[in-house]
């Protein structure tokens, strides 16, 4: 036998060792990361956690479309001082076509507490949506803030209701 096969030899039994001690330390492994991971972080008694709302706006309207409308992803930018632009998405749930859409809309950020005043309000005019529609709509909204003091998105949550068509 060369010397040349015996290091191959060795090499290969170096190698196969290796993977064998690797193979049985992953599900040490495993079961420490997600041991780490399924823990939820303690809370003090006397704290509640805030409960951090996003996405899609709500509705209190009993309005009979109201069930049928989502308005998600507002964007909020500053056309001039003291005027802002805010864009967001209006969807049609519904397999009916909807028309002309009059609502009045409210954001606030998450950490907003009852009574604290809304960062925007504005009515917009969404516009007829065919079934199972997406429309972008935009409004512009006089505000005393500058863009610099507005929340980031993720901190937005609004609040609307149809004011026309009439139920």
């Amino acid at each position: 036998m060369s010397i040349c096969s015996r290091t191959v030899r060795n090499i290969n039994r170096i190698i196969l060792e290796f993977v064998r001690i690797t193979l049985a330390a992953i599900p040490f492994v495993l079961a420490f990361v997600l041991a780490g991971c399924s823990s939820p972080a303690p809370t003090s008694a006397g704290k509640q956690p805030a409960v951090a709302i996003s996405g899609p706006a709500t509705t209190s309207n009993k309005h009979p479309l109201a069930k049928y409308i989502e308005l998600a992803g507002f964007r909020l930018s500053e056309s001039k001082p003291g005027q802002l632009e805010v864009k967001f998405v209006a969807v049609n749930h519904s397999e009916a076509e909807l028309g002309d859409l009059g609502v009045n809309i409210q954001i606030q950020t998450t950490a907003a507490k009852a009574g604290d005043p809304p960062v925007a309000q504005f009515q917009a005019t969404i516009p007829a949506l065919a079934p199972l529609e997406i429309h972008d709509v935009s409004a512009k909204v006089s505000t005393k803030m500058r863009i610099y003091e507005l929340p980031d998105w993720q901190f937005l949550r609004a609040e609307f209701e149809i004011t026309s068509p009439a139920p």
